[in-house]
């Protein structure tokens, strides 16, 4: 069995939510045999220096509990958490993927990813993503004091939210992948089940490429006291509830 959960935005102001995923990771994730985390897990992360922060520290501690009873944690980085490091992974025990990345199993294939670069309507959006995944950017925002890194997420964060609020408005505004660069994408991974997360908007979609059909699993965020995984027992996708 494998379990893929995404976007649970993890902070000292989502307690409940810590508290769920600290269930989940004591007792429906021990029954399987991997978990991939597609991005999001935390709110935001402004380095592998603030490993020892407090409103990280039990998540760290779960994880690394976790690895070391035996499951296989991997972890995508997404657009809140993309600084994401080794740092991070020798101290949980997990792996960090690649964005995407190919999944293979003995019955089914599958291409997994965040979700965000996909989604090429947010011109604003993809400027920022291309400046802040280069190596020069992310080298010179952890220079900064962490104090100031926080500080900065802070703000970025807020600005996001904003400009979600601000977008949401307009008639022609619709947060989710570009139809064309999804069709490329599946065509690229050759036409495998394509599972994501970052727009919010869970569903599973039909996708007709090139006279092949192929299904998009959009996972859920997890919000308001309540997660969601999805679970592959080697026959079929199923989605399962978590409070």
């Amino acid at each position: 069995m494998i379990l893929f959960v995404s976007d649970l935005h993890l902070s000292a102001q989502t307690p409940e939510l810590n508290a769920l995923f600290l269930e989940f990771l004591g007792g429906r994730a021990r029954a399987a045999e991997a978990l991939y985390i597609l991005g999001d897990l935390f709110e935001y992360w402004v380095g592998d220096d603030d490993l020892d922060n407090p409103n990280h520290a039990t998540i760290i501690s779960a994880l690394r509990e976790t690895t070391d009873a035996g499951l296989a944690v991997n972890v995508m980085r997404g657009n809140r958490d993309f600084l994401l490091g080794e740092g991070f992974a020798a101290a949980t025990g997990a792996r960090l993927l690649p964005d995407p990345w190919v999944l293979s199993t003995p019955e089914w294939q599958f291409v997994l990813a965040h979700g965000d670069a996909l989604c090429t309507d947010d011109a604003e959006y993809q400027a920022f993503r291309a400046q802040s995944r280069s190596p020069e950017w992310q080298a010179a925002f952890l220079q900064k004091p962490l104090a100031e890194r926080h500080a900065i997420a802070r703000a970025l964060r807020e600005r996001s939210e904003a400009g979600k609020a601000d977008k949401a408005g307009r008639a022609d505004y619709l947060m989710d992948v570009n139809p064309g660069e999804t069709e490329d994408f599946l065509r690229t991974h050759g036409y495998a089940t394509f599972i994501h997360g970052h727009t919010h908007r869970p569903a599973t979609h039909d996708h007709i490429v090139d006279g092949i059909h192929v299904e998009r699993w959009v996972l859920a965020d997890w919000h308001d006291g309540q997660g969601e995984c999805l679970l592959w027992d080697g026959a079929r996708l199923q989605r399962e509830k978590l409070n």
